[in-house]
């Protein structure tokens, strides 16, 4: 992406005419400390804080499935002051839960696409015969709705996946849920499912000591964490793509130029390489760039993703 920095930007103020920002901002988080969002903001927010003037405040409000903290921000004060850090919640929720208190197009405005992160994998248990995508997709022809998968929970990303590989493959595999990533692994590496899909960390180090068989994974290029493992475009299967995005968004009605301000600031971290260094030891991409354009991410993620949860009839209660 390109990264755009305009006059206005350099020169943003709040609407009393004080140079803005002239207080400490709130990045709000749907999640507890660890992991995705919070790391994705945590690795920028020191240095962002620097390049504003004032620092970045993590506010983590987990609970609701994103939507306590996504609903904080629709209705805080627009301002300039509030940004949401947000995730494929901000995309899945208006179409796994039956109703949501904020609209993700009309009750927010993109600030920056930070990173993407594509690393979702197919796996099996190593007595599993199946050697390739093509082979699970042969097995569950053969044998439809006999097969198990497991995930970590339902309209999480790999069971969405999962989900879009079934459309794609037209075949019919058995979603078996877990309360996390980590308890779906543990039961396809104990044998208890044949079949999983999960994230890059939590397979690592069990494909590298033999416990699974990494099959493909939902990205358009080899991960360098696991180069041996080919794309699902490569497995016969470029429909399937997992790349999901990470950004920050701020309540509709925010002042332009503080959009621009917060945007070019953000593009000036995402250039430093120690901070593209810790996204990329984190097997994600540095994206930056203009407010528009994450804003058309935004809308192709909802509509691409929409369709598969729809289709699947994925709800969560």
């Amino acid at each position: 992406m390109c990264v755009a920095v305009s006059a206005a930007a350099q020169t943003a103020s709040t609407g009393s005419g004080q140079a803005y920002p002239v207080q400490p901002l709130r990045a709000v988080v749907g999640y507890a400390a660890g992991g995705g969002a919070d790391g994705m903001i945590r690795a920028i927010s020191n240095e962002l804080g620097e390049a504003l003037g004032q620092p970045v405040v993590i506010d983590n409000r987990p609970g609701g499935g994103t939507v306590i903290a996504t609903q904080i921000v629709a209705t805080s004060k627009p301002d300039g002051y509030t940004i949401y850090v947000a995730d494929p919640a901000l995309i899945f929720n208006p179409y796994l839960l039956t109703k949501v208190p904020y609209d993700a197009v009309r009750d927010f405005a993109p600030v920056v696409a930070v990173s993407s992160s594509s690393s979702s994998m197919l796996v099996v248990h190593p007595s599993f015969p199946a050697k390739s995508v093509k082979d699970v997709v042969a097995m569950a022809r053969a044998q439809p709705g006999q097969l198990n998968y497991a995930s970590g929970g339902n309209g999480t990303l790999p069971h969405v996946l999962a989900e879009m590989m079934k459309a794609e493959a037209k075949i019919n595999l058995v979603h078996v849920p877990y309360k996390s990533t980590g308890l779906a692994i543990y039961a396809a590496t104990s044998g208890e499912v044949p079949i999983a899909m999960g994230g890059l960390f939590a397979v690592k180090g069990l494909a590298e000591t033999g416990k699974l068989r990494p099959l493909a994974i939902a990205s358009a290029k080899r991960s360098p964490m696991m180069p041996q493992v080919p794309t699902f475009a490569e497995a016969g299967w470029p429909a399937i793509d997992g790349a999901s995005y990470r950004g920050l968004i701020v309540p509709a009605g925010t002042p332009r130029d503080a959009i621009l301000k917060l945007n070019a600031a953000t593009n000036k971290v995402l250039q430093m390489p120690a901070v593209r260094k810790r996204f990329t030891d984190n097997d994600g991409e540095v994206l930056g760039g203009t407010p528009e354009e994450y804003g058309r991410i935004i809308r192709a993620e909802l509509d691409k993703w929409g369709k598969v949860i729809r289709n699947a009839g994925i709800k969560v209660e």
